[in-house]
C-alpha cells in the first residue's frame, strides 16, 4: 500500500487509490463537480488539480493513482488560482441565475421566489415566516414599498411583472389576522445589550433580529410612539395606524424596551450610552447639522460616515443604519440597512471577525431573446397580472393571491443550495462574468414529470450518462455533438421522459450544476 504526503501530512492508502481519495482519508476537501463515487472519473471540470512533486503541469486528483513516495501539493495560491479559472470558464458559459433577480434588486435581499412558492401552495405560516427572515413589516411594505423587486422580475418582459407588493401584503395582513401570530424563536440571554437610538423603520428591524440573537435592546426615540418616519410623515390614507401598530407589536414582543419621548444629546448624552451598552446603532433618520453636533457626531452631508459593508462607525461599537447612514425615502432601504447593521452588531458583540451581512453568490442570465423568454414562460400561467377586485383597500383575496403567485417564473435556481458549482465558486472567489465571451441561447427540456433539463448550465460532466447506462435505461443519454459543441442529449432525439424512465432522480441527485433537477 503505497504512502503519500499530502500537504506535508502522510496517508498510506490502497493499491490503485486516487489522490482524491487520499485526500478525503485525511479529511481533506479537495473540490469536485464530475466525480461521483462509483463512476469512473470524466476529468472534465479541472476543478480537483493539485501539483504532484513539484512538477510544472497541474494534475486532476480524481483521476492521478497514488504511488508511493508521491509529495502532493493541495492548498496553495498557484493551485487555487488554476481552480479558481477552471470555475470562471464553466460560469463563464452558464446559462441561469442562481438567485433571482427580483431578489438580487430587493434592498433587504427577501427571498421573494420562495415566498410566491408558499403563497400557491398555500403555506401561509410559512410563507410569514419566510418573509420576517428579512422583512418584519411585511403588511406595511406590502403598502408603500416602491415596488424596486418588480422593476427587476422578468415577466415584465413578458407582459408585466408580478404583483410581488400585494403579494407581501397578504402575507403580512394573514399574520395580523392570526390569534397566534408569527414569534420567532430566540436564542438564550447573551448578557449584552444594545442602545438604539431611533425607533424608526432602520431601528425597529434591528432591534428585532438583535433579540433573535439574545442580545437585549433599548430603543430610544424622541417620539411618544415607536415608528418614525412611518407614523409621522406617510399619510394615514396609505398606510392605517392599526396596521403599523399591530406590526410594531410584533417586533417589540420579543422583549426590546422602548423608551419613548427621549431625546438623545439632549435628555441622554450619547457619551453615557457608549459607557453604559456594549453596542451603539445611530438609526435617528437623516440628521441636521445642529442635531448631530447634540449628539458630538461627525456629519457628511446628511448622513453619518461609518464603513459602507460593516456600518461601524470611526468609533468602536458604535454603528449606523437607515437614512442617517445612507439618505432615501424608501423604508425598505431603511429595513435592509437595519438587518445588516444588526448581523455586523451581532458578529462584534461575539467576538467575530466584522465583515458585515453575508452576500449570496450568484449568477445572472440577464437579458433573454423574445423566443428565449416564451420558452423560459412556458410551464407558467399566461393570464396577464391582476389587481385586487375589492381595490387596493382590500389587498388580494385567497383565490386573487394564489392566481397572481402562480404567474412567477421561478427564475431562481431550483437546485440552488445542492449546486457545486456555486458552492466552490464563492469558496475560491470566482467571478461569474470574468470570462464571459458569448452565451448560448436558453433551452429546458419540460418533458419529464420528475425533473427538468437546462443545458445552458451543463458542463458536460457526464455522471448523468453513466448512471443511466449501468442501469440499463432502454434509451438513456448520450454526448451529442464533438468539441466545444458537445452536449447531453437523449439518443434519436427522443424526450427526456423516453430517456430517463428509471434514474431521473439519480441522475438530478448527482448532477453537480442543477441542469437536470427535481421540480418543487
Amino acid at each position: 500500500m503505497p504512502t503519500i504526503t499530502l500537504d506535508n501530512r502522510e496517508v498510506t492508502v490502497p493499491e490503485g487509490a486516487t489522490i482524491l481519495e487520499a485526500a478525503r482519508k485525511l479529511g481533506l476537501e479537495i473540490p469536485t463537480l464530475c466525480s461521483l463515487e462509483g463512476c469512473r472519473p470524466e476529468t472534465s471540470c479541472l476543478v480537483c488539480v493539485v501539483k504532484v512533486n513539484g512538477g510544472a503541469r497541474l494534475l486532476p486528483s480524481c483521476a492521478t493513482t497514488a504511488v508511493e513516495g508521491m509529495a502532493v501539493e493541495s492548498e496553495t495560491p498557484e493551485v487555487h488560482e488554476a481552480r479558481r479559472t477552471a470555475l470562471e470558464l464553466l460560469l463563464s458559459d452558464h446559462l441561469g441565475d442562481c438567485v433571482g433577480p427580483c431578489q438580487s434588486i430587493c434592498p433587504a435581499r427577501m427571498d421573494i421566489p420562495e415566498m410566491i412558492r408558499l403563497i400557491s401552495a398555500g403555506k401561509m405560516a410559512e410563507a410569514v415566516a419566510k418573509v420576517k427572515e428579512r422583512i418584519p413589516f411585511p403588511a406595511v411594505l406590502g403598502r408603500i414599498c416602491p415596488e424596486l423587486c418588480e422593476k427587476g422580475c422578468r415577466r415584465r418582459s413578458l407582459d408585466n411583472p408580478v404583483a410581488i407588493r400585494q403579494l407581501k401584503r397578504y402575507v403580512g395582513d394573514w399574520d395580523i389576522l392570526q390569534v397566534a401570530r408569527h414569534r420567532p424563536a430566540c436564542k438564550p440571554s447573551s448578557g449584552r445589550r444594545v442602545a438604539i437610538v431611533g425607533a424608526g423603520p432602520a431601528g425597529l428591524t434591528a432591534a428585532y433580529y438583535l433579540q433573535q440573537e439574545g442580545h437585549a435592546c433599548v430603543l430610544f426615540d424622541e417620539h411618544e410612539l415607536p415608528g418614525g418616519m412611518l407614523r409621522y410623515a406617510v399619510p394615514t390614507s396609505q398606510l392605517p395606524r392599526d396596521v403599523l401598530d399591530a406590526e410594531i407589536r410584533s417586533l417589540l414582543v420579543l422583549g426590546a424596551e422602548l423608551r419613548a419621548g427621549v431625546q438623545v444629546g439632549r435628555d441622554v448624552p450619547l457619551a453615557q450610552l457608549w459607557d453604559e451598552y456594549h453596542a451603539v446603532l445611530l438609526a435617528t433618520g437623516e440628521l441636521t447639522h445642529e442635531a448631530a453636533g447634540q449628539m458630538g457626531l461627525p456629519l457628511a452631508g446628511t448622513s453619518i460616515p461609518a464603513d459602507k459593508r460593516t456600518q461601524m462607525t470611526r468609533q468602536r461599537g458604535v454603528f449606523v443604519a437607515g437614512s442617517a447612514f445612507s439618505p432615501s425615502h424608501h423604508a425598505v432601504r431603511a429595513v435592509g440597512s437595519g438587518y445588516n447593521a444588526a448581523c455586523s452588531i451581532s458578529q462584534y458583540l461575539e467576538g467575530e471577525l466584522l465583515t458585515g451581512v453575508h452576500r449570496l453568490f450568484t449568477v445572472q442570465m440577464g437579458h433573454l431573446e423574445e423566443a428565449q423568454m416564451r420558452e423560459f414562460a412556458a410551464l407558467t400561467p399566461q393570464h396577464d397580472r391582476l389587481t385586487p377586485s375589492g381595490g387596493e383597500a382590500t389587498g388580494f383575496s385567497v383565490e386573487e393571491a394564489a392566481a397572481e403567485a402562480d404567474r412567477c417564473l421561478h427564475c431562481d435556481c431550483a437546485g440552488m443550495e445542492c449546486c457545486k458549482l456555486r458552492k466552490w465558486s464563492e469558496r475560491y472567489g470566482a467571478g461569474p462574468t470574468r470570462l464571459r465571451d458569448h452565451r448560448r441561447p436558453y433551452r429546458r427540456e419540460a418533458s419529464h414529470p420528475l425533473v427538468t433539463y437546462e443545458p445552458g448550465k451543463c458542463i458536460a460532466c457526464g455522471l448523468c450518462v453513466q448512471i443511466a447506462g449501468r442501469s440499463q435505461e432502454r434509451l438513456g443519454l448520450a454526448f451529442i455533438g464533438r468539441g466545444f459543441d458537445v452536449q447531453i442529449g437523449v439518443p434519436f432525439n427522443e424526450t427526456l421522459a423516453a430517456g430517463l424512465e428509471q434514474v431521473a432522480r439519480e441522475c438530478a441527485e448527482a448532477c453537480p450544476t442543477a441542469a437536470l433537477v427535481l421540480r418543487k
